[in-house]
């Protein structure tokens, strides 16, 4: 059965001209011509590599139409209008709807490219069964999907698991914070990362772990016993603290 909710918490952009492909080609993690098969998962870093924004983008006719957190769109506009110079790009707001759902996509949805638990998305009207908006919560933490857990201008969107969330293309060439990001990949071990742990207790959003008195990370989303925690994988090990929680990887 088809069941969906409008996703109030989305904004689209719409980024048109010419020169949109290879602009936007030249700033998000993955690879413009993928889309020629589908919407992809994409983020935009900083210089120094770090996490600023995520979102999907997928073909629109003559446009490419970015997915974004709500709160986020004016600022992700005003990053990407720094970076346009003479470039034939135009971006405006399009006010189409979100849409987020499970079962048979309806006509024009399409598949979260993150994962398949994630069920399907759709850029305008829908009219079908509702689903309860905390539906994917569950779902996200079960499968280590970073949400909330994406920190500007602090996470690595390797840490936070964004090359098994087909979020990133290591042969597209160059794009802002890529080199740091292939370093990342080719040259280090990753010491840091998302995981799911499992909660015995409570303990607020962001609060801080630590085991043997010494600090481990932070925890973040929890949904009943289970959470997503950013941990060194050094120190996480046995039984960890988060408030009055007590914490084991899942």
């Amino acid at each position: 059965m088809t069941q969906g909710y409008h996703d109030k918490a989305r904004q689209l952009l719409r980024i048109s001209g010419a020169d949109r492909q290879d602009f936007l080609q030249g700033l998000v993690s993955n690879d413009l011509n993928k889309l020629s098969s589908g919407p992809i998962y994409a983020a935009l870093l900083s210089a120094q590599g770090k996490y600023l924004f995520d979102f999907f983008l997928a073909a629109d006719g003559e446009a490419v139409l970015i997915d974004v957190a709500a709160l986020r769109a004016p600022a992700l506009a005003q990053r990407l209008s720094m970076y346009r110079l003479r470039a034939d790009v135009q971006i405006e707001a399009d006010e189409r709807p979100v849409w987020r759902g499970i079962g048979a996509p309806p006509k024009g949805g399409f598949a979260d490219p993150r994962h398949a638990a994630m069920g399907w998305r759709l850029y305008g009207e829908a009219l079908i069964a509702p689903l309860p908006e905390d539906h994917f919560e569950a779902l996200r933490v079960e499968h280590i999907i970073p949400e909330p857990e994406l920190v500007e201008n602090e996470t690595y969107i390797l840490e936070a698991g964004f090359e098994r969330l087909n979020g990133v293309d290591f042969r597209k060439g160059c794009y802002v914070g890529q080199e740091i990001t292939a370093r990342m990949k080719h040259k280090t071990e990753l010491k840091k990362g998302l995981r799911r742990v499992a909660v015995q207790g409570e303990a607020e959003f962001g609060s801080a772990i630590s085991a043997n008195g010494k600090p481990v990370g932070t925890l973040y989303t929890v949904v009943g016993e289970n959470g997503l925690a950013h941990l060194r994988f050094d120190r996480a090990q046995g039984e960890m603290q988060a408030g009055s929680a007590t914490l084991t990887l899942a």
